[in-house]
C-alpha cells in the first residue's frame, strides 16, 4: 500500500472531514482551493486533498488514480490493476485520517472529480462502515456489474454533470443513478446546464447543502 500525500485546510481540531480526490492528470490542491468557498457554511471542518499515487502518464502536470488505456495507450489489465491499487491506498489514506483524528465514519464525506468520481463510487461502497455521503462530479460508476454482490455499505450519494461535459459522457450520470438506485442507495442527481468538464457555481451550492444536512458541523 503506498502513502498518499496530501494537503489540507480548515479547523485544526475538527468535527468532521471532507475527503478531495482529484481528476486525471491533476492533484490535489486542484480541489482542496474549494474549502475556501465552502469552509465559512462548514464549521469544525477540515479539508483534505491527497495527491493520487501515481505520476500520470496520459499527459498533464499531476497523477493518476490509474492508467486510462484509450489516453495513455495501455492494456485494460493495467487499468484493472491500477484501480485495485489506487483503491487500496484510498482505503489506507482514509483510514488513517480517520484514526489520526478520532473520528467516526459517519464524521467523513468524499468529493471526487472525474477520475477521482470513479473512485468515490468504487471505493466507499466497498468499505465496512458508511460514510456521511459521497459527492461524484463528472464521473462514472466502474464496474456496475459488481456493485450489489461487493457493495457492503450504501451511503447517501450525489451525482453531478455538465451537460455539456466533452470528456465524461453526460449519459454516464443516468447510468450511474440507475445502477444505484437499483442496489439501494439513497441517491441524487444534479445536472449542471450549459457546464462542460467542470463544476458550476450551482452545483457547488448543491453539494454544499448536500453536505450540511449529512455531516455534524461544529459539534
Amino acid at each position: 500500500m503506498r502513502e498518499l500525500r496530501f494537503g489540507r485546510k480548515g479547523a485544526a481540531t475538527p468535527s468532521a472531514l471532507v475527503v478531495f480526490l482529484h481528476g486525471y492528470g491533476a492533484d490535489g490542491a486542484d480541489l482542496l482551493g474549494l474549502a475556501d468557498v465552502l469552509a465559512p457554511h462548514l464549521p469544525g471542518v477540515a479539508f483534505l486533498a491527497p495527491d493520487a499515487p501515481e505520476r500520470c502518464v496520459g499527459g498533464g502536470f499531476g497523477y493518476q488514480w490509474f492508467p486510462i488505456p484509450w489516453i495513455d495507450g495501455s492494456p485494460q489489465a493495467a487499468a484493472d490493476a491500477g484501480l485495485d491499487a489506487a483503491a487500496e491506498d484510498l482505503n489506507g489514506f482514509l483510514d488513517a485520517r480517520l484514526a489520526e483524528t478520532g473520528l467516526a465514519a459517519d464524521r467523513m464525506a468524499v468529493i471526487g472529480f472525474s477520475q477521482g468520481a470513479m473512485m468515490s463510487l468504487h471505493v466507499t461502497p466497498r468499505r465496512a462502515e458508511s460514510l456521511a455521503g459521497v459527492v461524484a462530479i463528472s464521473g462514472r460508476l466502474l464496474r456496475p456489474e459488481r456493485l450489489v454482490a461487493e457493495a457492503l455499505v450504501k451511503p447517501p450519494v450525489l451525482l453531478m454533470h455538465g451537460d455539456q461535459d466533452p470528456v465524461v459522457p453526460f449519459d454516464d450520470m443516468g447510468r450511474a443513478g440507475d445502477a444505484l438506485l437499483a442496489a439501494g442507495f439513497p441517491t441524487y442527481g444534479h445536472v449542471m446546464q450549459g457546464t462542460g468538464h467542470g463544476i458550476a457555481p450551482d452545483g457547488l451550492g448543491v453539494a454544499l447543502q448536500f453536505l450540511k444536512e449529512r455531516l455534524p458541523l461544529g459539534q
